[in-house]
């Protein structure tokens, strides 16, 4: 992303081989020779299909792996000092805590200010207040002394979102974040995504393959599939970015193509469906009148 902005993730020509690990197993290439920058307060979608590196992306991102090529810089450190920091918050796509635990959901928020502190310390009156405003944030405060065990589908994930914020990151990462929520949800999701990155300043990377979601969420896209294609585009999804993206995803079958992209409504290719009617020439026709 080309600006004089100060970048907050630096990916240098990165490739990431997972290694053999069984008898007769090759090793995998997950990324070959990527290389982006992420400028401070933007928001980056990264779509791509499963199996595609993403998983892998965020890995490398948050210091999990280092890469077998290339280097990383996320605000000029290296992604696991950057995370230690507290300069990283993360949710992830599968909430892997055991939610029988006894704690409520205040108990659990606070765990994300556990990165700022020295293993000795006691959150501060500082702490105490960043977590209430996280919660405020998310809209979560009246659920403070719930049992974790014990919210819905979505109200878990608002907690979530509360704990990877309540250490004041300056770059949240979220991985498939709206997965089985219907369309309504996700405009709500990503409503509260943006006053967030408002209110706090954020970076954000959000990674899919739900292009709903990157639509809701993201004013940049790539689309990554082993290999990344940036699509600088200040209006996001726009028709000719969702046609180089079809393009990426089957260029590996049909080889090199191009694709117009343009509103139905605005085609005058007659061979062409329209946005209504079924096209036919035969007024008797059942289907006449309806969307072909």
């Amino acid at each position: 992303m080309s600006s004089d902005a100060q970048p907050a993730v630096e990916i240098d020509h990165v490739s990431y081989t997972y290694p053999a690990t069984g008898f007769d197993a090759q090793p995998v290439d997950a990324l070959q020779n990527i290389s982006f920058k992420v400028d401070e307060r933007t928001k980056l979608g990264v779509l791509g299909p499963n199996g595609g590196g993403k998983s892998t992306l965020i890995k490398l991102i948050l210091g999990i792996i280092a890469p077998s090529q290339g280097k990383i810089r996320v605000f000029g450190l290296s992604p696991s000092k950057a995370r230690s920091e507290g300069l990283v918050g993360y949710l992830p796509q599968r909430i892997e805590a055991d939610l029988d635990w006894p704690m409520s959901v205040e108990q659990v928020i606070e765990h994300g200010r556990f990165s700022k502190l020295k293993p000795w310390q006691r959150l501060s009156e500082q702490d105490h207040k960043a977590v209430r405003h996280a919660m405020e944030l998310v809209d979560v405060l009246d659920l403070a002394n719930r049992h974790i065990g014990s919210l819905s589908g979505g109200q878990l994930q608002r907690v979530m979102i509360a704990r990877a914020i309540a250490g004041e990151p300056k770059l949240l990462v979220l991985d498939e974040p709206t997965v089985g929520v219907d369309i309504a949800g996700q405009q709500r999701f990503g409503n509260m995504i943006e006053t967030l990155q408002k209110e706090m300043g954020l970076t954000l990377i959000v990674v899919t393959h739900d292009m709903r979601a990157i639509a809701a969420m993201a004013d940049r896209i790539a689309c990554l599939s082993r290999s990344l294609h940036f699509h600088d585009s200040p209006q996001g999804l726009t028709p000719g970015v969702l046609a180089q993206v079809f393009a990426h995803d089957v260029a590996g079958v049909f080889g090199d193509i191009h694709i117009d992209a343009h509103r139905a409504d605005e085609c005058d290719d007659p061979s062409h469906i329209k946005p209504s009617g079924c096209g036919c020439e035969d007024q008797g026709c059942s289907d006449h009148g309806a969307d072909k």
